[in-house]
């Protein structure tokens, strides 16, 4: 790997800032001052320091975030706060992105990568991956929202949903339920209640995939990801393939 590369996919700026870093003598390959941007580096053998900074190279992170209510699925935005804004400047040096979006008022497990083939196939329509979220509807919740969730609800805009599974936690004036789907229309859980003639009034979002929401993290808190749980992603898409 060329050595600008490394040092701008690590966050040490553009190739053109990296080029004054070296140009000034601030990077060194295995203790040698390096003069060359183009200098080919194996950053899993060789020994890169800035400023005499042991460089620590990987290539990909992968964050487990409850997303709160209030911030907008984007990386930057002219109006609201972005999940982005919710990191610490450590991970935003990897110009990360989350996998999919949940609505702004929608809670719960957003996953946030610079992987952009984990982040396409996560969200790809032919990989039909489930989404499972919690709600609380204002409205009974019957079994026959729930056979109607499994045909296939016919949204506002007349397209039909694709089969869902309901799952009624507590039926009454206020229900709670699970609700599992496999594609990820705008609004789209919602919309599927207001077919039904009922109003989703909490949505928080607890898998996706074989990836779980960790009960542990607050909304606004993120933990990375072990290495089993992006290896049982992996598993996953295998499978789908």
């Amino acid at each position: 790997m060329r050595l600008d590369k490394l040092l701008a996919n690590t966050g040490y700026g553009s190739r053109k800032d990296v080029k004054a870093l070296i140009k000034k003598k601030h990077v060194t390959i295995n203790d040698h001052i390096v003069k060359n941007s183009a200098s080919q580096v194996n950053p899993e053998k060789d020994s890169v320091k800035v400023n005499h900074k042991t460089l620590h190279y990987r290539e990909y992170i992968y964050i487990m975030l409850n997303k709160p209510s209030g911030y907008v699925s984007a990386t930057v935005d002219d109006r609201d706060k972005t999940v982005i804004d919710l990191l610490s400047s450590d991970y935003r040096l990897f110009n990360p992105f989350p996998v999919g979006r949940l609505d702004k008022d929608t809670e719960g497990l957003l996953l946030i990568t610079n992987d952009g083939k984990l982040g396409h196939q996560l969200t790809s329509p032919t990989k039909a991956i489930e989404k499972t979220y919690y709600a609380e509807i204002n409205g009974d919740v019957t079994e026959a929202d729930i056979a109607q969730f499994w045909l296939g609800v016919q949204l506002d805009d007349g397209y039909t949903a694709k089969p869902a599974t309901l799952d009624i936690l507590q039926a009454g004036a206020r229900s709670h339920v699970h609700v599992t789907v496999t594609e990820g229309k705008f609004h789209q859980v919602k919309r599927m209640f207001e077919a039904v003639e009922k109003q989703v009034v909490f949505l928080k979002r607890i898998q996706m995939g074989n990836l779980v929401l960790d009960d542990q993290l607050k909304p606004g808190h993120y933990r990375e990801l072990t290495g089993t749980e992006v290896e049982n992603l992996n598993i996953l898409f295998q499978k789908k393939s």
